[in-house]
């Protein structure tokens, strides 16, 4: 049956594919050990809820993409961009997410029966968490088939 444990598995295998991502979490994100410099840039899947609708399950998905400000001590030269690399981590962590969107939307996820269905929303974040952090929060909804039958 493909359910909770494939999709889960897909979507890490689709972010870490990507070089812009160095660990992939799941669950409760007050229980990742965020001040493990190492395992960032980090994209950390969350399943909101299930749908049964049908023939379809509906997966509704959060995914947080984020990287650790790092603050230059130099003076501040430039006032739009600061002295920290945050405009660079949201650059990168949207790329990383709408590199998804658009496999789960046309690619070979949507070839495998990962369908995307409405529009995604991304939303971005700043100093979230204990490290000062920046990066995406992506919700979107996935629908595969439901092969469990009654008989």
């Amino acid at each position: 049956m493909r359910g909770f444990y494939e999709v889960m598995q897909t979507i890490k295998n689709q972010l870490l594919d990507d070089p812009n991502v160095n660990t992939v979490t799941t669950g409760d994100i007050t229980r990742v050990d965020l001040s493990k410099q190492t395992m960032f840039p980090l994209s950390h899947l969350m399943v909101n809820n299930v749908n049964n609708e049908d023939n379809i399950l509906r997966f509704s998905l959060s995914i947080l993409s984020m990287d650790i400000v790092n603050i230059s001590k130099e003076e501040t030269v430039d006032i739009f961009i600061g002295n920290n690399n945050e405009q660079d981590i949201l650059n990168t962590q949207l790329l990383v997410q709408n590199k998804l969107v658009q496999v789960l939307r046309g690619g070979d996820l949507h070839q495998n029966a990962y369908q995307l269905d409405g529009t995604p929303s991304f939303e971005p974040f700043y100093d979230r968490f204990e490290n000062e952090m920046a990066g995406w929060s992506l919700t979107f909804d996935v629908l595969i088939p439901n092969d469990v039958s009654i008989c």
